[in-house]
């Protein structure tokens, strides 16, 4: 059987694997994907790594672009995700509507769970906002981090106590055990676009380009803002 072969954000890993079913029946092929925080899944590119199609953030696929390593034309935007607050599903509601609001949320809980803070574009953002707030060194014995934002939801899901997470908003949403709060709020707020390009080094271009065609179908443009929470407005 044929193979695709992914390296993606984790941010699109709920999309991708809502349409393996779909990819499958309409090629005969299989995905082998693998997720993780984007900076790493660029290292993987250059290191070497096979890899038909990348879904990583614009600013990441425009660099490869330039660089050589995804084809010229090939990019195209699947839509914005907001870096958001989680906290355990059930749990009470949490205010993170402004600055103090954040930080009192952030103070109350008993762990914080995000993504790598040096190779994973939420965990990069986060990290600058415990700065911002001034509470790195405060909350430093409370902070939890994971390769990926879906590896840290599904540790925070399986946590006791009064737990609250940062990630990105897909993430979060694909994951059972969370819920989605909102996304930081105002001068915290960051929107990433993330887009697909086939690899210049790309075994099954043909195959990679029906998949960057089903992750960006107009026609399914809703489906990806409502269920996947992906924002279309930036297409």
């Amino acid at each position: 059987m044929r193979r695709l072969t992914i390296l993606s954000g984790g941010a699109a890993q709920g999309l991708v694997t809502a349409l393996t079913s779909r990819f499958t029946a309409e090629t005969g092929a299989e995905i082998e994907a693998t997720y993780g925080a984007v900076g790493a899944m660029r290292a993987k590119l250059i290191g070497g790594t096979p890899v038909d199609l990348l879904i990583l953030t614009a600013t990441l696929i425009e660099e490869l672009t330039r660089s050589g390593h995804v084809r010229a034309g090939s990019g195209h935007r699947i839509g914005s995700v907001e870096t958001a607050i989680a906290v355990r599903s059930g749990a009470l509601p949490v205010a993170i509507g402004n600055r103090a609001e954040l930080s009192a949320a952030l103070s109350a809980a008993d762990a914080i769970y995000f993504p790598d803070p040096e190779l994973a574009t939420a965990g990069i953002h986060f990290t600058k906002v415990l700065d911002a707030l001034g509470m790195r060194e405060a909350l430093a014995g409370r902070l939890k981090t994971f390769p990926n934002g879906n590896a840290a939801m599904q540790a925070m899901a399986a946590a006791g106590g009064q737990p609250i997470g940062c990630t990105q908003a897909t993430e979060i949403i694909a994951t059972p055990g969370v819920a989605l709060v909102g996304p930081l709020p105002g001068e915290f707020r960051l929107a990433t676009v993330y887009t697909c390009g086939v690899t210049a080094c790309a075994r099954e271009p043909e195959l990679a380009a029906h998949m960057a065609a089903l992750l960006t179908a107009p026609e399914d443009a809703e489906n990806r803002c409502s269920r996947f929470g992906f924002d279309l407005r930036c297409s």
